[in-house]
């Protein structure tokens, strides 16, 4: 099934159901007003929410239209985000691009950072920044949404506790990050509020795009109109959900709604660590990967960070070309009173 979370003038929103067309929607807070209540009580609202979408499907209850943006984030806010590097290409090119080499227990032990979670940007938000001279930039992710997981869960016992799957944008403002990890204390301004798409999608309703804790789908970007990247999110994801579901368990349990996030998604290409989409390559799933490619190639970075007015797009099709989780898309504003009134 396909839930959503609609704006209705409260922080957290109104749960609907939603069509696998993602045109309709119905209702669903008569079973849990918010989709935290929901997995709060997965095992009692889960199979009452999925009666409700099956009876969408064959129009035998009130819908109505299904607007993305009309749509908040699945999860407004969360207990805990905690965003993690599961795609190491990406991290080789970030070093290789500086000239430092990569320990080898990067390719074993997965890299994570807790995120803001007390406020999540609605997928068809502005991406608000003070200063366009951060360095702004989109990260295209997939995550995951979690019951509760108990401390020290394996790595095959946690595929049972993903409740939900759906997209991310990770904004990343890249000029403020190198002074904030060089104080040994972690990323906090350089990482602003992030996005995650319309819709979350449970396992099951993926079918065969969900195997072994991957998504197994193109996840596609464009930037101002333009195609910047289609990497595959199950191709060269060294480690998977599961493995960073037992890697953040080791010590600590999650809540439900604790959301996962796998990190940018990053392909390489035989040998070479990835072309732009314009040159018949897979493309990148955000614009630092590209810079640290022409850096590679040329000793300097030619693409430029994105600028006010600047449009990113990103999601995941089937085979039909048609939306999965819907769309995020974006455009950066800056900040200005009119800009805190929506916040």
């Amino acid at each position: 099934m396909k839930l959503a979370t609609l704006k209705n003038g409260t922080r957290d929103g109104r749960l609907v159901v939603v069509s696998k067309s993602l045109a309709w929607c119905a209702d669903a807070s008569h079973i849990a007003p918010t989709l935290q209540a929901a997995l709060d009580d997965w095992h009692t609202a889960a199979p009452k929410l999925e009666l409700l979408a099956q009876d969408l499907e064959h129009e035998a209850i009130p819908m109505m239209r299904f607007h993305e943006r009309d749509a908040l984030s699945p999860l407004p806010r969360a207990y805990q985000w905690v965003d993690g590097s599961a795609y190491v290409n990406h991290v080789e090119l970030v070093r290789k691009a500086r000239g430092a080499e990569m320990p080898e227990t990067f390719w074993t032990d997965p890299l994570v950072y807790q995120g803001g979670s007390d406020d999540f940007t609605p997928p068809r938000d502005a991406i608000i920044v003070p200063d366009e001279n951060f360095g702004i930039d989109f990260e295209g992710e997939v995550a995951v949404i979690t019951g509760d997981v108990p401390m020290g869960t394996t790595e095959a016992d946690a595929h049972r506790h993903i409740k939900l799957v759906m997209l991310v944008n990770d904004v990343s403002l890249r000029n403020l990050i190198p002074n904030e990890l060089g104080k040994g204390f972690g990323f906090y301004q350089s990482k602003p509020a992030t996005t995650f798409s319309p819709v979350a999608v449970t396992p099951d309703e993926l079918g065969d795009w969900w195997n072994d804790g991957k998504l197994n789908r193109a996840l596609v970007s464009t930037l101002n109109g333009q195609p910047f990247g289609k990497p595959d999110a199950g191709i060269d994801m060294t480690f998977s959900f599961a493995k960073l579901i037992e890697h953040v368990t080791k010590t600590r349990r999650l809540g439900a709604g604790a959301i996962v996030g796998s990190g940018t998604v990053s392909n390489k290409e035989g040998d070479s660590p990835g072309r732009p989409v314009s040159e018949g390559g897979l493309g990148y799933s955000c614009i630092a990967e590209i810079r640290m490619i022409e850096t590679i190639n040329s000793g300097k970075p030619a693409t430029p960070f994105m600028s006010f007015g600047d449009t990113i797009r990103i999601e995941a099709l089937d085979d039909s070309g048609h939306s999965i989780f819907g769309a995020i898309e974006q455009t950066v504003q800056p900040l200005t009173p009119s800009a805190l009134g929506g916040q």
